[in-house]
């Protein structure tokens, strides 16, 4: 890997290596304060499509797979949509031995919390995600989601409802906040990234971009988004390793100069 941009930190002599990867992604201060911080790890090629054979695995690399590692054992929670979970087969976070030292002295449990967030509970609840976790897996529902299948949920997943009709997200953030949970990591996919981003909740943006021009009709890493206003971010990162670049945004305050 190649360490291209990196005005926030000093000097970095692998930026390969675990700890410079775990140092330069960082979540903020303001986690430890309560206050939540919402970053999206996504895939891309470069004309923009989100997944190759309708999954994103096809875009991905081993260094890809490096960072996303990394982001998933510094949150203490993952946030996908339920149809995420079903193409790509979710299954539950692991520990990680290399983290287990830097999670136990943040509080944090041994692995991530994955939290699915769904309006109609389709979800297959004899997977490894509801009968394996080493953390209970979180759904986030509304409140008039068929009350059968909340209860057939509730018994393998801590049930959170929030909104009716649509799921609020802004109260389901919240409410992993309330758990202590501040350090939270979106997976996608196109669809929840763009409900996060119109909801104004996106702090922040790790994109990978793939070397690869896969046509096809796969969607943007941002679907069907109704965006009040364009949100821009500024690039705090840039890393470079075989033609695949690993970007760091965050979102752009509006003091600052663009």
């Amino acid at each position: 890997m190649q360490l291209l941009i990196n005005p926030l930190a000093g000097p970095v002599d692998d930026p390969s290596s675990l700890g410079a990867l775990s140092a330069l992604y960082a979540y903020p201060d303001q986690v430890n304060q309560g206050l939540p911080w919402l970053r999206a790890n996504m895939v891309a090629g470069l004309d923009g499509g989100a997944r190759l054979d309708g999954v994103s695995e096809g875009l991905s690399g081993d260094a890809d797979k490096r960072i996303f590692g990394v982001l998933r054992a510094l949150s203490d929670v993952v946030l996908v949509g339920a149809e995420t979970v079903r193409t790509e087969g979710y299954r539950p976070a692991r520990a990680r031995t290399e983290f287990a030292a830097a999670r136990a002295a943040a509080g944090q449990a041994p692995a991530p919390a994955i939290a699915v967030v769904t309006r109609s509970l389709a979800l297959d609840l004899t997977a490894p995600l509801f009968t394996e976790p080493l953390v209970r897996t979180v759904v986030i529902t509304t409140e008039d989601a068929p009350e059968e299948r909340r209860r057939a949920v509730a018994e393998v997943a801590d049930l959170v409802l929030a909104g009716r009709g649509s799921v609020d997200l802004r109260a389901g953030v919240a409410a992993l906040a309330e758990r202590g949970w501040t350090r939270l990591l979106s997976e996608g996919g196109p669809r929840l990234l763009g409900q996060l981003a119109e909801a104004g909740l996106l702090d922040e943006l790790c994109l990978s971009l793939a070397p690869l021009i896969t046509g096809g009709d796969a969607p943007r890493i941002i679907h069907d988004a109704e965006m009040p206003d364009v949100q821009r971010m500024r690039l705090v990162s840039l890393i470079e390793q075989k033609g695949f670049l690993f970007t760091r945004y965050l979102r752009h305050l509006g003091s600052e100069t663009p």
